[in-house]
């Protein structure tokens, strides 16, 4: 099974056969053992063994070594060729108002006027059914206003945040 794994701006591809797994096409020498609570793992990786606490959200992964921290994302082959097919063409440069899909409450802004903003960033929490809903950047730019405070109530397509 091939597997695609982000971690910041890097994509790796990995893929996992019953004799070996291979990271950008090359084979890893690796052992993973799940150790005590279900989220630590042993991991014997290049002659080293490390532990590693790994907690998830559907295909969002936090995963601590030592003091370190690192946000994933991982889409299987098959979840990345439909999200691709779902893709919309590429949105046009200028003003882009960032709008509220349900009403909802506005629980936290996670940006500022001014704030350089990246695809699939999460801008806002908006409240709905007792569901949080994180409402996530469009395309890159930067967050030009933002028209709502936490704990406003929003009608569907209010405007959240302008990126220019």
């Amino acid at each position: 099974m091939k597997y695609f794994a982000r971690i910041g701006n890097n994509e790796y591809e990995v893929e996992i056969t019953d004799s070996q797994i291979l990271l950008e096409g090359e084979a890893v020498d690796v052992n993973i053992v799940r150790s005590g609570i279900p989220e630590l793992y042993s991991v014997l990786f290049g002659g080293q063994s490390h532990e590693m606490l790994i907690t998830s959200d559907r295909f969002n992964y936090t995963v601590s070594i030592r003091s370190e921290q690192f946000q994933v994302q991982v889409q299987d082959e098959r979840n990345r060729r439909l999200n691709q097919a779902r893709k919309l063409p590429s949105l046009p440069d200028g003003e882009l108002a960032i709008t509220a899909p349900i009403p909802g409450l506005v629980v936290k802004v996670l940006v500022n006027p001014g704030d350089a903003v990246e695809e699939g960033q999460p801008l806002v929490i908006l409240e709905a059914m007792k569901m949080e809903n994180e409402i996530r950047c469009i395309r890159a730019g930067v967050a030009k206003s933002i028209t709502v405070l936490p704990g406003q109530r929003v009608e569907q397509n209010a405007v959240l945040v302008v990126l220019e």
